[in-house]
């Protein structure tokens, strides 16, 4: 080809380039002067959480209309967010569409191009493995993050359901009611949504505050609702993720406590046993690490990165702590990688950052994300290569990285922080520890949790004796399965009549480290979007749907909503 020749080629597809980028601009400017200001449906659910999708879908199901609002751009919160070591508790009580959810998983990694870092038949961790493909069982709950978010599109495109991304809830004016009923919401974009119904399925509650429902941020006093495990726990040291008898002195020059107090270490009086608090249980990333080199991506050093920040994780080694307590919980998942939360004293929980949170400004909120962020990935860098570390720490965390084929959009980093608790619903109905324990009877169940009553810690103290120690980790197990009261995913009746919550649900703090598990907020998810239905059939307030007919059609559904004769 002659260089007259090449020039007119290289000429034509550069014109084809631009005029297909004009083309595609065009088509966005198109679909943006399209897309209508006024959104209407008979249910609508603001929030892009696993009971956000799995309530859209039982809506469909159930022949309803219904739009989904989402502050994410992802779906499925927690679930596609890094947490695939599932806390599942009793299997034998989840159902319905969560369990589908479990299936839908099984169902990729039954076929083989999924396993591709890892053969199917090497995966075993814990007691954990991939089933056979024969299983009477058919469901997985152990993934990676990315398969978990596909199945979360599959589900919204099957049932066709509408997903309008990155709207923010104008928490201010957003939210219009007549006479206790809510009858649109306005987002940051000024995009206005009407319904019959609203469904509020974020793990903040933000639609459930700014619709005027009565709620609750910390913990209770374990008098008001006649508790043992809610309420300030100093003394209490269940789990691993306290100092225990270790003598770590929290001061910059130790035992000086003129020299101030290293970071991370409050020097507030922790509280009294047993009374209540407006401090949040610690949050934090959970991570999808992999040791494979060609998947592996070396932890980044964070901007702002601050050494200090972990003098704390020395002074533990120092101490008497075996330094490879660090990975206690890096849970392997498929495909050579792991789920990894914290474990230990001093890990990825941010102690003591967040309990301004459940309440913040979306831009507040936002500086709280970034600092738990440079926090989690510091520590990550610091182990790595700051000289005081162990050796053999260090060496075994350099063969470690971020995974390159997750959260590709967001520096392989989780797009979702761990929201443990924020606000919770003071509704119809509180559960509470009792119902938990089984001490009374909860109306008109519409599903079941099992998990241990799970607390992290709260804060981090300075005792008399002038060692640190860390307040508000609690692991309470239930005697058996329990059952989940209706009247704790409605308001009260005189503050909101259409309005369902799902996850910030009303139960007390204990009880709420209970069913705050991804597996449970799917079943609540579906369960509320089937009493949604009911009052728009009957054309009743939420309050006053007839249960027959809810619990009928919950059952016909899947949803298992009593402990089975012989618990698995």
């Amino acid at each position: 080809m002659n260089r007259f020749t090449l020039f007119h080629v290289t000429i034509m597809k550069n014109s084809i380039a631009i005029l297909a980028a004009l083309l595609l601009a065009f088509a966005n400017f198109a679909e943006a002067q399209t897309t209508p200001k006024t959104l209407e449906a008979d249910i609508v659910i603001y929030g892009g959480t696993s009971a956000a999708v799995i309530a859209a879908v039982q809506a469909k199901k159930l022949d309803k209309s219904v739009v989904i609002i989402s502050p994410d751009k992802h779906l499925g919160g927690l679930s596609s967010g890094g947490l695939g070591w599932t806390d599942s508790g009793n299997k034998s009580v989840i159902g319905g569409l969560s369990r589908e959810f479990y299936e839908r998983i099984f169902n990729y990694y039954d076929k083989p191009e999924t396993w591709k870092w890892q053969d199917r038949s090497d995966y075993s961790f814990r007691g954990r493995v991939m089933p056979p493909s024969d299983s009477k069982d058919r469901s997985m709950w152990i993934f990676e993050p990315h398969i978990a978010e596909q199945v979360f599109e599959d589900l919204v495109a099957e049932y066709e359901i509408p997903v309008y991304r990155d709207e923010w809830l104008d928490r201010e004016n957003g939210v219009k009611k007549e006479d206790g009923h809510i009858t649109s919401i306005t987002t940051l974009s000024d995009k206005t949504i009407q319904g019959k119904v609203f469904i509020d399925a974020t793990y903040e509650g933000d639609l459930m505050a700014a619709a005027g429902a009565s709620y609750h941020v910390g913990r209770e006093a374990n008098r008001v609702y006649d508790e043992s495990w809610n309420g300030i726990q100093v003394g209490v040291l269940h789990h691993q993720h306290h100092f225990g008898e270790l003598q770590v002195s929290p001061y910059k020059t130790p035992g000086d406590p003129n020299s101030g107090v290293l970071p991370k270490v409050s020097t507030a009086d922790p509280g009294k046993k047993g009374e209540g608090d407006k401090r949040v249980q610690a949050y934090c990333f959970r991570m999808c690490l992999t040791d494979h080199p060609e998947n592996r991506v070396p932890f980044p050093k964070p901007e702002g990165y601050d050494p200090a920040q972990y003098e704390l994780l020395l002074r533990i080694f120092e101490a008497g702590l075996d330094p490879m307590y660090v990975f206690k919980k890096f849970d392997l998942i498929p495909n050579r990688k792991t789920d990894t939360n914290n474990h230990g004293p001093f890990s990825f929980d941010n102690i003591g950052m967040n309990w301004d949170y459940p309440e913040a400004s979306y831009e507040r909120r936002s500086e709280i994300i970034k600092e738990h962020e440079t926090y989690q990935q510091g520590l990550l860098y610091f182990i790595c290569t700051d000289p005081r570390v162990p050796k053999e720490l260090q060496d075994r965390m350099n063969a470690w990285g971020l995974a390159k084929d997750e959260f590709i959009d967001n520096g392989n980093w989780p797009h979702q922080i761990y929201v443990r608790e924020a606000r919770r619903m003071i509704g119809e109905y509180v559960t509470t520890e009792n119902d938990v324990q089984g001490k009374r009877q909860p109306p008109s169940p519409i599903g079941m949790g099992s998990y241990t009553m799970d607390s992290h810690n709260v804060q981090r103290y300075i005792k008399p004796n002038g060692y640190v120690q860390n307040e508000g980790d609690i692991g309470v197990p239930p005697r058996q399965p329990y059952q989940i009261a209706y009247g704790s995913l409605v308001p009260k009746k005189e503050e909101c009549t259409n309005l369902m919550v799902p996850v910030c649900l009303s139960s007390s703090h204990i009880a709420f480290g209970s069913i705050r598990m991804e597996p449970v907020f799917m079943v609540l998810g579906q369960s509320a979007a089937t009493a949604a239905s009911l009052a728009i059939d009957h054309q009743v307030s939420v309050q006053d749907i007839p249960y027959a007919k809810l619990r009928h059609q919950l059952l016909a559904d899947g949803q298992v909503l009593e402990r089975p004769s012989k618990p698995k």
